[in-house]
């Protein structure tokens, strides 16, 4: 089990990524528009650059969400491997089969 500070900051930072995606995403597309004067760019780029860090999406981390394991993540399932493995030994997952040979 990870630990719940760390579970907790990885929340919070997913949240904040999520409120501001739009203005975000406004601001990188006037930054990337080679259009646009360099002025505007520039002041768009300082405006991004106000933004809080954690707002951006990939500040955050995919976790398991049973343990809050952050590596070997399946992202299908949002599980780690080892939740994974013991759910689909009990049967839990569905189409799951563990293999042994």
């Amino acid at each position: 089990m990870a630990k719940k500070s760390s579970i907790e900051k990885n929340n919070r930072r997913k949240k904040l990524a999520k409120k501001y995606s739009g203005r975000r995403s406004r601001l990188k597309a006037i930054v990337m528009d080679k259009s646009k004067p360099v002025e505007e760019r520039f002041a768009a780029t300082l405006k991004l650059a106000e933004l809080p860090r954690n707002s951006a999406t990939n500040r955050y981390r995919n976790r398991c969400e049973i343990t809050g394991r952050p590596r070997a993540f399946y992202r299908k399932h949002k599980l780690s491997r080892i939740a994974l493995r013991e759910l689909g030994s009990k049967g839990l997952i569905p189409g799951l089969l563990k293999s042994s040979w």
